[in-house]
C-alpha cells in the first residue's frame, strides 16, 4: 500500500502567499478603476485669484494683469456664477475694495470702467490742481475715488453741484502718476470724469475760487 504524499509546511505558506498576492492585485485593480471613474467625473475649471494685494481703486490692465491676477484650476462644481473666469472680463476692472492676496475673485469686487462712463452723456476728463481750490482733499485722493463738488455762493452758502464724480487718476507735483496703493504721496493734480456740458461751469467756478471738494468714504 502506497503512502499518500502530504504538503510540507513550506509549500502551504507559498500557496498562502500567492493567494494573498492575487487578492491584493484584485483589490488594487478595483481601487484603480474607482480612481479612474472619480477622475472621469472631475471636471476642471479656471478661476482668477489675487496674485498680490489689490488696493481699492486699482485698475486692472493688460500690462499689470500678471502682477495682480493668477489663474487656478479647481473642481468646476466649486466655481460660483459670480467668479471671474474669462480673460475678457479682466480688462478695465477697478477694485471697489482692498483685496488681499490669495482671494478668489468675483465680479462684485470690481467696477467696470465702461460702467462709469455710461453714467455720463458725453464723458470727458477734466483736470484741476489741488492749489486751485481753497479747500480740497487732494492729498488723499486716488484713482477710483468718488467725490462731491460744492459751489459756494457770494453769500457763503454751499450748494452740491456735482455728485459722485469719479476720480480717473491723480499725479504728484512732479507729474508722476500716483498708484492706488500709495498711501504716502500727496496728490497735486486730479483728473475727473465730467459731462462735457458741465465743463464750462466747472472751470468758471474753479477760476472764481468757488468750488469745494469732499471725498465719498464708502
Amino acid at each position: 500500500m502506497k503512502k499518500r504524499k502530504t504538503d510540507t509546511p513550506g509549500k502551504g505558506r507559498t500557496k498562502g502567499a500567492v493567494a494573498a498576492l492575487v487578492a491584493a492585485l484584485a483589490v488594487f485593480a478595483v481601487m484603480l478603476q474607482l480612481e479612474r471613474t472619480a477622475l472621469a467625473d472631475y471636471e476642471k475649471g479656471v478661476i482668477y485669484v489675487a496674485a498680490a494685494r489689490i488696493p481699492k481703486g486699482q485698475k486692472i490692465t493688460s500690462e499689470n494683469a500678471e502682477q495682480y491676477l493668477e489663474q487656478r484650476e479647481i473642481d468646476r462644481t466649486l466655481i460660483s456664477a459670480a467668479a471671474l473666469t474669462d480673460p475678457e472680463q479682466i480688462e478695465g476692472l477697478l477694485a471697489k475694495i482692498d483685496i488681499e492676496e490669495g482671494v478668489f475673485l468675483c465680479r462684485d469686487m470690481f467696477l467696470q470702467e465702461a460702467d462709469v462712463l455710461k453714467e455720463l452723456e458725453e464723458p470727458v476728463i477734466a483736470a484741476f490742481r489741488s492749489d486751485d481750490l481753497y479747500q480740497v482733499v487732494g492729498g488723499v485722493l486716488r484713482g477710483g475715488d468718488r467725490i462731491h463738488i460744492y459751489s459756494v455762493s457770494e453769500e457763503k452758502e454751499a450748494l452740491l453741484t456735482w455728485e459722485n464724480i469719479f476720480v480717473e487718476s491723480v499725479y504728484d507735483q512732479n507729474g508722476l502718476k500716483i498708484e492706488a496703493g500709495d498711501v504716502t504721496s500727496c496728490a497735486a493734480r486730479i483728473n475727473v470724469y465730467l459731462d462735457k456740458k458741465d465743463v464750462e461751469q466747472f472751470y468758471s467756478n474753479l477760476a472764481a475760487g468757488a468750488l469745494r471738494v469732499v471725498k465719498v468714504c464708502r
